[in-house]
């Protein structure tokens, strides 16, 4: 059985030798985005609002060859973005990648997750994907975290769900049997050369060769795909009730899955009104998990936010709060401006006039009820309660995010 110190050893020599994420190195800024890597809307996200300030401390723990750094630093521009690794191949990578595109907003440190109490700093924004479940230990991991968190602060986490990959898992331990110990830990492009030529020799019917070919035949054409997928040494996949251990040992609050609508139990049971009625009498964690056995094809992860209490939340149900606040447009709206956009969800949204003319005006500088007025052409006149319904749509479809009175 390796040491916990063995395990990082073979994971760094994997990510050496296969710098993973393989995605290209751009002179420019990264196309599109991630909402979960900008801090607007990831703050939007868990408490209804739009930060009280930009120049926050963002750490990216796992950074690997820096795609999500690369995100990170780009869109939060008023940020101090830290990235650290294992590896110093993947490392190397991520500097290259960011110098090359002009993030210049970030500095980097060769250190393993649960070294991050040596860089001497607390953090407002943690980003951690696809790195907790490769580590010797997560709950120490987790808890590493936890420790540089600021008060009020966020972590986004990325970790593997094991009910989705248990086909990815019967191929790793094939590939395992086919190795020695030594070779599993320390020979990956073998373990490469092995794993291409057993779904080679895969009859098309497979099971496992069908879902390699479903979910990751394209990605697992490059080689550094393939390796974190098939040929790691350590990984540690989760269901709802080790995932809800893991998050406990952090000491810090759930707020949400990133996915929410994945999580409804409306998207399952919808037509039987009273099996629905009953499954809501669940725990929110045995409703979670009742999601994840009924379909399991679809949890193959789990991305998720934890805070570090207080965390502010707003719901903007009453009147007078939405009228007195200040509107800003989603900084995750593709499209824009046009009559139909994607939201921060990818979700096609089409804008009647008046939401565009909303959305045109909405740039922080004015109130709703200004806008609201402006629109209306009546100085002064309350607006009506539709135009408030129309607002909280715009809300609810995360067009705008809306800065407290």
């Amino acid at each position: 059985m390796p040491s916990p110190s063995q395990i990082s050893d073979a994971v760094r020599q994997l990510y050496n030798t296969y710098p993973f994420p393989p995605e290209p190195l751009l002179d420019e800024p990264p196309p599109g985005y991630n909402w979960r890597w900008s801090w607007p809307s990831a703050y939007g996200f868990c408490t209804g609002a739009y930060p009280p300030r930009l120049d926050v401390n963002i750490l990216d723990a796992g950074c690997g060859t820096g795609v999500g750094t690369e995100y990170l630093a780009h869109l939060n521009p008023e940020a101090r973005i830290t990235a650290i690794d294992l590896s110093e191949g993947a490392l190397g990578v991520a500097q290259e990648r960011c110098r090359r595109s002009r993030a210049e907003n970030v500095t980097f440190h060769h250190l393993s997750l649960t070294e991050v109490a040596q860089l001497g700093q607390s953090f407002d924004f943690i980003n951690s994907v696809g790195v907790l479940h490769h580590l010797p230990d997560p709950e120490e991991g987790i808890r590493s975290l936890a420790q540089v968190l600021a008060p009020g602060g966020l972590i986004h986490i990325f970790v593997y769900g094991e009910l989705g990959r248990w086909e990815i898992k019967l191929m790793q331990q094939a590939i395992a049997l086919l190795q020695n110990q030594r070779d599993q830990l320390r020979d990956y492009r073998q373990g490469v050369a092995t794993g291409r030529a057993l779904f080679d020799l895969l009859p098309a019917t497979n099971r496992i060769k069908q879902r390699d070919q479903e979910r990751w035949g394209l990605e697992n054409q490059r080689d550094e795909c393939f390796a974190d997928m098939y040929v790691h040494p350590q990984e540690i996949d989760y269901t709802i009730p080790s995932l809800f251990q893991l998050i406990a040992a952090s000491g810090l609050e759930f707020v949400g899955f990133s996915n929410p609508k994945v999580w409804q139990l409306e998207r399952l049971l919808a037509k039987n009104p009273q099996l629905l009625a009953q499954a809501q009498t669940l725990s929110q964690v045995d409703q979670y998990r009742l999601i994840e056995l009924l379909d399991p094809d679809t949890i193959t992860h789990y991305e998720f936010f934890l805070a570090r209490p207080p965390r502010p939340q707003y719901h903007w149900q009453e009147d007078t709060d939405l009228l007195a606040a200040r509107p800003l447009r989603h900084p995750c709206i593709d499209g824009w401006p046009a009559a139909c956009v994607f939201n921060a969800q990818y979700e096609v949204i089409h804008l009647g006039d008046r939401d565009q003319a909303f959305l045109k005006m909405a740039t922080g500088e004015h109130t709703v009820a200004d806008i609201l007025g402006q629109l209306n052409e009546k100085p002064g006149h309350p607006p009506s309660s539709l135009d408030l319904t129309a607002v909280r749509s715009l809300l609810n479809q995360e067009l705008i995010l809306l800065k407290p009175h």
